[in-house]
């Protein structure tokens, strides 16, 4: 595949409720867009002056801004934040939770073509608009609702403790041990979103204790065997990113008197898709020993479009909606064999100073998850990484990093790989 190379990007502060603030969709989506631009040292008139030799296109990835703030054709919405984008071919992508990783595929796809040589990628989400239980219904439409969330309180918890049955009893596992390493993953990311200035949980706290307390007032079962503190949060947020052609970057480099090497770029990819329900999914798998099949399927399309293997990578983001999604992950992953991920967990080699440190941002768990954006954020901290930017959290000498984004109950797999 060509290269394409990544500027840099921004998120928002995932701690902010934006509709406390008295600020719509529209005050997010400008926001994010100027300061992804000034982060990649790009302006409005370089947009405009890319629009008339038709270079630059826009794309957005949001799952539900229909429900959560009664407004759809998101892509037209770049031309009110400036009159650069007016002509600019944009539009927003749908895939649940990998809503963001569709709008990046689209945007890598339009350069690698050649029809573009410049893709401004934003992901957003506005959810705190309303309560937990509307919100809720509104994320089971993730899932198939007529079958899976109709009527069911907080369906995706459900489908994720479901999760966590199905692993316990496909690999035997001692269920008092497992419900441990739940609690250390949880623990971990929350322990990596304090290093993140931008985590929507810096400022919380949780310890192993009442990680491990599941069933308390302070930790109460939400699905199963998953309580509070296994679940992702519910987060305001957006995230940017601008990438580019090798054509484009070797003319940003050169005016800018920046070394092309240290630029990072998309490596490879991943995109699979499995069946909807949870119920086929886990059917399916019988004869595999992934529980997650078509995960594991994405992440080896990576790998080998890349031509790398997980003893290249430094680091991993992963989609950590709640903590068996990550657990299921780490074998997909290649970390361990399916059925040991215990022994990546207990022996410390996902944390934040292991081998193979997973979420070192603070993940959807310690970082936030809105909904539409957390693809474009985990790809925009594989870039942060990469490129040495992460600061308090940068992974020493990290040259290669991969992220996994699932959109409903790992229905919708997107993984991607940068480096330098």
């Amino acid at each position: 595949m060509k290269k394409i190379f990544i500027l840099g990007g921004e998120q928002t502060d995932f701690e902010r409720n934006w509709h406390k603030e008295g600020k719509n969709f529209l005050g997010m989506l400008r926001e994010v867009v100027e300061d992804t631009l000034a982060a990649t040292r790009l302006s409005f008139e370089d947009i405009a002056d890319l629009n008339r030799g038709n270079r630059v296109s826009a794309h957005i990835g949001n799952f539900d801004g229909e429900q959560y703030f009664n407004q759809g054709h998101l892509g037209s919405f770049f031309t009110e934040v400036d009159d650069a984008f007016f002509g600019v071919p944009a539009a927003r992508y749908e895939a649940a939770c990998a809503s963001g990783s569709v709008a990046l595929d689209a945007a890598i796809s339009k350069i690698s073509s050649g029809d573009y040589d410049v893709s401004l990628v934003v992901g957003l989400e506005l959810m705190k608009t309303v309560d937990s239980k509307v919100g809720g219904d509104f994320l089971g439409t993730a899932a198939f609702y007529e079958k899976e969330a109709k009527g069911v309180d907080f369906p995706f918890p459900k489908i994720f403790g479901r999760l966590a049955d199905e692993i316990v009893k496909k690999y035997s596992l001692n269920e008092a041990r497992f419900l441990d390493n739940l609690a250390e993953i949880s623990c971990i990311n929350f322990g990596n979103g304090k290093r993140n200035p931008k985590a929507q949980t810096r400022n919380w706290f949780m310890d192993k204790g009442q990680a491990c307390r599941r069933g308390t007032d302070s930790n109460t079962l939400v699905g199963g065997r998953l309580a509070i503190s296994d679940c992702s949060q519910i987060t305001d947020g957006a995230a940017g990113v601008v990438l580019c052609s090798e054509k484009f970057a070797l003319e940003y480099c050169r005016k800018r008197n920046l070394t092309m090497g240290r630029i990072p770029y998309v490596k490879g990819w991943g995109h699979r898709v499995a069946p909807v329900t949870f119920k086929r999914k886990i059917e399916e798998a019988v004869d595999s020993k992934y529980i997650l099949k078509w995960t594991r399927q994405a992440v080896i399309d990576a790998y080998e479009r890349a031509s790398l293997g997980v003893e290249n990578m430094d680091l991993f983001e992963t989609h950590d909606c709640f903590t068996s999604s990550e657990y299921a992950a780490i074998s997909s992953f290649g970390i361990t064999e399916p059925g040991e991920e215990f022994r990546a967990i207990e022996s410390g080699i996902i944390a934040f100073d292991g081998s193979k440190p997973v979420n070192p941002s603070g993940g959807l768990i310690g970082c936030g998850h809105p909904v539409g954006a957390s693809g474009v954020r985990m790809f925009l901290d594989l870039y942060k990484q990469t490129s040495g930017r992460a600061g308090c959290y940068q992974v020493e000498n990290a040259k290669n990093a991969l992220m996994l984004n699932i959109g409903g109950s790992a229905t919708t797999n997107y993984v991607f790989i940068v480096g330098i």
